[in-house]
């Protein structure tokens, strides 16, 4: 038996993944705790979880619906990323003691876990919930590159005593990339990455859901902006119930933010679902292309629309496209007949439907928590063994 822990950000989509793996190695009997927010890991990973609280950011500012391009990458550093790693660190070191874990999983936006990781000379491996740092978005910028160096280089001084040398976003223990080759494409990849697929284990929810709702004789989507994009998103969900009332389909609209007003009948609107029990019995997926949804969507074989807001979406959109599961809407410019025509077609096309199932046999094969889990065994097995009886 070994004792892993998990650090993640308060991040929906960087937490679930993590907690399908770590579902898994409780499941075969190994000790599993987490670092972070607390009231966040409760919910997701459940209410029995060991978790050590972190900090968040004191005053961290809203980020601005419009922002895009280098103010956006700027604010993710300088505003998030950064700020959170300061806040987290305490709470990191904290657990370390306490826990005393054989391996670190340190989530890709967790600064602090891989930095304090690897300056106890703790095993670490890198959990990379999307595909963008992956195919390395600031190729061709070096100056960029340079200046996010610096950043991660005065947060290792402050945080870790200026101990270690390796990029936290890129273990050289490992990074679990929670894809495959069938949706990344063909880019290069840093040393040491493993493509495993979706980690969907048992997610626990408390969610209700009227499943009388659904038809089984009538097509069904499920329209999602995600968590994080209440306020970028209200035009858009508005534009999209708009547009199934001119559809046979009917639609479950995700709408957290309650921004929505009177919708077409055959559009549902709730503030939450329970994404991964929906998912078999619906037909097609619109969504930002955040790398989660569209991982889930795609597991189950489903075609999708994306429309992109910003971060990583654009890459996962690309993605999507060239793969020939979907199709691409400018988030800013989707009009409602625009969003009809692209439902309508990924619906009544079956190409689109063939290469999403394409795209779920090779993440089905890939292993998901399964062989997440095993080469995180590998690696405590190794730091036992390092120990010694």
């Amino acid at each position: 038996m070994a004792r892993f822990l998990f650090v993640v950000p308060p991040l929906v989509g960087h937490v679930n993944p993590a907690a399908g793996v770590a579902a898994e190695l409780a499941a075969r009997g190994h000790e599993v705790a987490w670092a972070g927010h607390e009231e966040l890991l409760w919910q997701l990973a459940g209410p029995d979880a060991l978790v050590f609280s972190c900090g968040l950011p004191a005053g961290a500012p809203a980020r601005p619906a419009g922002l895009k391009g280098p103010a956006a990458l700027r604010f993710l550093w300088e505003d998030f990323l950064v700020p959170l790693a300061d806040a987290m660190a305490p709470g990191v070191a904290a657990a370390i003691d306490a826990f005393a874990p054989h391996v670190v999983v340190a989530d890709q936006q967790a600064l602090a876990g891989g930095l304090l990781a690897e300056a106890r000379g703790l095993p670490w491996v890198t959990s990379a919930t999307t595909s963008a740092e992956l195919v390395d978005p600031l190729a061709g910028m070096p100056k960029v590159a340079d200046w996010v160096g610096s950043l991660l280089a005065e947060l290792r001084a402050r945080i870790a005593g200026g101990r270690g040398s390796a990029d936290p976003r890129f273990s050289p223990h490992g990074v679990l990339a929670f894809t495959t080759r069938e949706l990344l494409g063909a880019a290069a990849l840093p040393p040491r990455v493993r493509l495993v697929g979706p980690a969907l284990g048992e997610r626990p929810s408390t969610i209700d859901f009227p499943w009388e709702w659904l038809d089984p004789l009538r097509q069904t989507v499920l329209v999602s902006l995600g968590t994080a994009n209440t306020e970028a998103g209200a035009r858009f969900l508005a534009t999209a119930a708009e547009a199934f009332a001119g559809l046979d389909a009917r639609a479950v609209l995700v709408d957290p933010g309650g921004v929505l007003g009177p919708v077409p009948p055959n559009v549902l609107v709730l503030p939450r679902v329970p994404q991964l029990a929906l998912l078999p019995r619906v037909d097609a997926v619109l969504c930002h292309a955040g790398h989660n949804t569209v991982c889930e969507a795609l597991w189950h074989g489903l075609p999708l629309v994306v429309a992109p807001i910003r971060d990583d979406q654009p890459i996962v959109a690309a993605q999507v496209v060239a793969a020939g599961a979907g199709i691409r809407l400018r988030f800013g410019r989707a009009d409602a007949e625009r969003v009809a025509a692209a439902v309508g077609e990924v619906l009544t096309e079956p190409a689109y439907r063939r290469a999403a199932e394409t795209v779920a046999a090779s993440f089905h094969a890939a292993g998901g928590s399964a062989a997440a889990a095993s080469h995180l065994e590998q690696l405590a097995l190794e730091s036992l063994a390092h120990l010694g009886p």
